[in-house]
């Protein structure tokens, strides 16, 4: 093609921009939201001239010293708020705009949870999950009928660098979100692709597929009575049913228990506790973030709060993993980790109390912080690299 042809093409591209700009009316000034400056502040920003207040709608941001934010609003109809300096990390926020909330127009990085998303932006600074150098895995959004559920679910599945080219098989790691997250979090918020790239670039942990299911199976969710028979499991029963069948059938993975392992925050934890002691002698490494077996049962009114860890029942209905002498020994590491300030702990540590009762040996990590992503993250770091070695 001629360079004039070239020239030519070029222009009515450039006028059919300008006259669509045109149409589209006034833009207003140009808006740059989030900016996160070299000495990790970070300063947001919405075109809003007709709005009496904004606000910022935090997430795990608001736990985080230097984090209080104070819009002003200049005559060009910007507002702006100017937080910092931050811990390096990635944060979920939204705008409240006289009241409503409103994700920030003009930032695209977003993370979903169950009933909504949000707004994301990351401050770089920690090695181990700061986008490096180094081969990168790849993830994908993977949709499957669930046959337990009798409707289509979603997933979150990563692959480690060069497994498009190869045929080796790896092992698999099931890693699950908390309450009121999905599918979507732990890649999102959670940086998990990122972090496990780090660490295998410094041959810190062994290649695996990571498999990161919906844990929630509706958008809603209520706590039976006292006296009321236990809701289905529907969520164990697509892990099992569908969820490990459809990894093991569309993924070259290792199937055997010492090639298998699953972890878990918050609800995503006590679910790990839930399956691993039903289901044994599948996994090798189980991992409990921030977590332990909760009382599931609603509190009456008036009523005093229940004791913090495993409800009768709850041990009765998993008696058979937590007995059987025979599959403790392959079960090469158990993990807990929960941070000192979490409203979890005292369930981690009589979950732990349980355990040890029916002659398991789990490992406790108490952390510094709270129930936050900011701990989540450090916890993947650190569990990764004990898994299948």
């Amino acid at each position: 093609m001629s360079k004039q042809r070239i020239s030519v093409i070029l222009a009515a591209g450039g006028l059919l921009a300008t006259t669509l700009f045109a149409q589209m009316g006034p833009q207003g000034p140009p808006v740059v939201s989030p900016e996160v400056t070299a000495d990790r502040h970070i300063v947001f920003r919405i075109l809003a001239p007709n709005a009496k207040s904004v606000t910022l709608f935090q997430s795990d941001l608001a736990a985080v010293p230097n984090s209080t934010a104070t819009f002003a609003k200049a005559d060009n109809g910007v507002w702006e708020a100017t937080v910092g300096p931050i811990d390096p990390g990635a944060y979920r926020y939204t705008f409240m705009v006289d009241g409503v909330r409103t994700m920030d127009p003009n930032n695209p990085d977003v993370s979903e949870s169950n009933a909504n998303s949000w707004s994301l932006v990351y401050v770089p600074g920690a090695a181990f999950m700061d986008t490096q150098k180094v081969p990168h895995g790849a993830v994908a959004s993977i949709t499957y009928y669930s046959t337990a559920l009798g409707r289509f679910r979603r997933m979150h599945v990563y692959t480690p660098p060069g497994y498009e080219n190869g045929t080796t098989k790896y092992p698999v790691f099931y890693l699950l979100h908390g309450a009121m997250d999905c599918d979507d979090s732990w890649t999102s918020v959670g940086r998990a692709g990122f972090i496990i790239d780090n660490l295998l670039a410094e041959n810190k942990t062994k290649p695996m597929v990571i498999v990161m299911p919906a844990g929630h199976t509706s958008r809603t969710f209520t706590m039976p009575r006292a006296g009321e028979p236990a809701p289905r499991d529907e969520f164990s029963e697509d892990f099992v049913t569908d969820i490990m069948p459809y990894v093991e059938s569309h993924y070259r993975v290792l199937t055997d228990r010492a090639h298998t392992a699953m972890a878990g925050l918050s609800m995503g934890g006590y679910q790990t506790l839930s399956i691993g002691m039903v289901h044994l002698d599948r996994f090798g490494y189980l991992g409990v973030f921030s977590s332990g077996i909760f009382n599931m049962r609603r509190r009456e009114p008036g009523a005093p709060a229940p004791e913090p860890g495993p409800p009768p029942e709850w041990i009765e209905a998993h008696k058979t993993g937590l007995d059987d002498a025979s599959l403790k020994p392959g079960l090469k590491v158990f993990w807990f980790s929960t941070g000192e300030k979490d409203f979890v702990l005292p369930t981690t540590k009589a979950t732990l109390e349980m355990l040890k009762q029916h002659g398991f040996a789990p490992e406790f990590v108490q952390s510094p912080g709270a129930h936050t992503w900011v701990n989540w993250r450090n916890y993947l770091e650190q569990f990764a690299p004990m898994l299948f070695q």
